[in-house]
């Protein structure tokens, strides 16, 4: 290959954050075939071509097909002692482990190209719509009993399907499954780390079995088509346990299913690995220690307010003290922790359950929720009578929870004397460690950053004053990372997630302004000067840290 073209190949590449392998491709510098074919030479591996050969479909289903097309692995042969495996990503140790154990046989790795790979995905399509072609004409007769959908839900093809969506979410840390019907297909799409992706498509013909098969292993009414309904599932092996929450919605061309993935093995985070700055986590610290007062975690739904709260639960539970919880849902199981679960049908809600908490002689009060009046006022109470307590609220800040709360009729000296501190929080997608990239920031940048945060100057003091940035330092010097996108993130550039937050102290001079019911703006105004770094600042020094990027910054703080 001619230097020239190699170097023109490497500058698109940079220049456009794309690997070098598809711009060598896509600009005829070397063929796809020859590229694997010197790729396998040189890590000393067996080539393969997948583009004409036909593979049996019981090999080609040992790995399911979102697996095999998210990250181009494909099995096309297996022998008495091992599975022949042809992939287009030899360093990928996690799914070809995956692979190992799933199937229970040893893996040799070939490499093949991503024609190869593309061909192959499409035989996983062929063979499932053949499948469930002959499964549509005893469908139709089946669905209209009970007894016929169970059957139905017991065909092989339908366990087959359900069983892979779920192993697939759990190996790619999915949070939901969505599936959702459309006039000739059903979508699968998972959300992972805040987004939902497209997954794949399945036939028709699979709609009713596939939902009785949910419904059967959640314990749901197999003959209600017409009311929404709820229910739970677990799922265990060696390797995960996983508790299903199922949520099922009539829609017009079906019945639309979320799954909503818990891991009951998780541990209860620190508050260096949720993301906290060194400043915002001594007020968290010093929150915790206090014996009484409320710590209210806000954000909108999905901002990791739960998962804050469980972490402060995770540092608080120790043999002497007494933690107690009313939840709806109880999301994991912290071994310690009394938790109990919300049920509305029978009049057991936030409210309810929260006095019966303060009978149980408890050192520790979380309330999953503060949604109406009763509940702020029992919680505030509780605060005053000497109990800790933890709680969320839906608001778009800090400064703005203290109006939520004056909205909810608490009054204005009651929050003021029991709130402890306020923490508001968004999550953001970190940048891949395996295909991350630094690059310095773009003169389009510096001017969002201009007009969002009135000023790139006033930010770059600020980075300076948190010793984020050298002293002297430009605003176009600053350094900004994000990924190329790998098999290991989905082609995403992104992989996890870690949250940004804006810490409030209830401060002797934020009280007096909250007692005497000072505005929003006024508030904020106040804590800022005291020190309170806003989602923004705390964001944008996560961004010159490499942990994330800034286009997620500005998306997840857009008034």
């Amino acid at each position: 290959m001619p230097a020239k073209a190699l170097k023109d190949a490497k500058t698109v590449a940079t220049k456009e954050n794309l690997p070098l392998e598809r711009v060598l491709v896509q600009n005829g510098a070397v063929s796809e075939d020859a590229l694997y074919r010197e790729l396998a030479k040189l890590l000393d591996l067996p080539f393969v071509d997948l583009s004409s050969q036909v593979i049996r479909k019981d090999i080609l289903f040992l790995i399911p097909e979102p697996i095999a097309s998210g990250h181009r692995i494909i099995p096309f042969d297996k022998t008495a002692n091992e599975l022949l495996v042809a992939t287009t990503e030899p360093e990928d140790i996690q799914t070809i482990e995956f692979v190992r154990r799933k199937t229970g046989l040893p893996v040799k790795i070939f490499i093949t190209t991503p024609a190869g790979v593309t061909n192959a995905v499409k035989s996983y399509h062929r063979s499932l719509k053949a499948e469930f072609e002959d499964l549509t004409l005893s469908s139709k007769s089946k669905a209209e009993t009970e007894k016929g959908l169970k059957e139905l839900a017991e065909d092989l093809p339908i366990v087959r399907i359900v069983d892979s969506l779920l192993e697939h979410a759990m190996y790619e840390n999915a949070s939901d499954i969505h599936i959702e019907p459309s006039e000739n297909e059903i979508a699968v799409r998972y959300r992972i780390d805040g987004i939902l992706r497209p997954v794949m498509t399945l036939p028709k013909a699979a709609q009713e079995g596939i939902i009785a098969r949910i419904k059967i292993l959640a314990n749901l009414k197999l003959d209600e088509h017409r009311m929404p309904q709820d229910g739970r599932f677990k799922i265990e092996n060696p390797d995960f346990k996983f508790s299903i929450r199922v949520s099922i919605l009539p829609v017009y061309d079906g019945e639309k299913i979320v799954m909503r993935l818990l891991p009951e093995t998780a541990r209860s985070l620190t508050l260096d690995e949720l993301g906290f700055l060194n400043g915002p986590k001594a007020l968290v610290e010093q929150a915790i220690t206090r014996p009484h007062g409320i710590i209210y975690a806000t954000g909108p739904t999905g901002s990791g307010k739960t998962t804050t709260l469980y972490s402060l639960l995770g540092i608080l539970n120790k043999p002497g003290v007494n933690i107690v919880t009313v939840e709806d849902p109880i999301e994991y199981r912290m071994p310690g922790v009394n938790q109990s679960q919300m049920n509305q049908r029978i009049g057991y809600t936030f409210a309810n359950g929260l006095r019966s908490i303060l009978r149980q002689d408890p050192n520790v009060i979380m309330v999953g929720e503060i949604r109406d009046t009763e509940t702020a006022e029992i919680a505030a109470n509780a605060a005053l009578t000497g109990h800790l307590v933890l709680s969320t609220l839906h608001t778009n800040d800090a400064p703005s929870a203290i109006s939520r709360l004056d909205d909810l009729g608490v009054a204005p000296f009651l929050v003021a004397f029991t709130t402890n501190l306020i923490i508001a929080q968004r999550l953001v997608r970190k940048v891949c460690k395996d295909c991350t990239n630094g690059y310095k920031i773009t003169a389009e940048e510096l001017r969002e950053l201009d007009r969002r945060a009135g000023g790139v100057a006033g930010l770059v003091k600020d980075l300076i004053k948190a010793k984020e940035l050298p002293a002297g330092a430009k605003a176009e010097s600053l350094t900004l990372a994000r990924g190329k996108g790998c098999t290991k993130c989905g082609g995403e550039g992104y992989r996890g997630r870690i949250g940004i937050y804006e810490v409030l102290q209830m401060s002797p001079a934020i009280a007096a302004q909250v007692a005497k019911r000072s505005n929003t703006d006024e508030i904020r105004k106040t804590a800022l000067a005291e020190g309170m770094l806003t989602m923004f600042h705390d964001g944008l020094i996560k961004a010159t840290r490499g942990l994330t990027t800034l286009t997620e910054i500005l998306r997840v703080t857009k008034d």
